[in-house]
C-alpha cells in the first residue's frame, strides 16, 4: 500500500511541477494566441461577400496548437532535466 501511495504522491508532485514549468513558459510568450472558434471575422477577407475564411481559421488554429505542443514538450524536457539534476545531487 505504501508503495502505491508513494508513487501517487510522486506522480502528483511531477504533474504540479510540469504545470508550473508550463505556466512559466507561457508567461514568457509575448504574442501567445488563443484558438478561434470560427466566429471571428478576419479584417481583410479575400472575398468581401464572405465574412469567414474557414481555411485561414483552420491554418491559424493548427499553428497555435503546434505552438502549445512545443511549449508542453519543452516543459516535459525541462522537468526531466530538473529531475535528473536532483537525482545526481542525491547520489
Amino acid at each position: 500500500m505504501n508503495l502505491k501511495k508513494k508513487e501517487s504522491e510522486e506522480h502528483s508532485s511531477r504533474r504540479s511541477r510540469l504545470h508550473e514549468i508550463l505556466i512559466a513558459l507561457i508567461n514568457q510568450q509575448k504574442d501567445l494566441e488563443l484558438m478561434d472558434d470560427g466566429v471571428q471575422v478576419f479584417k481583410n477577407p479575400i472575398n468581401h461577400s464572405e465574412k469567414y475564411d474557414s481555411s485561414k481559421i483552420i491554418e491559424r488554429n493548427q499553428r497555435i496548437i503546434k505552438k502549445y505542443q512545443s511549449l508542453v514538450s519543452s516543459a516535459i524536457v525541462l522537468d526531466a532535466l530538473l529531475e535528473s539534476e536532483q537525482s545526481d545531487i542525491c547520489d
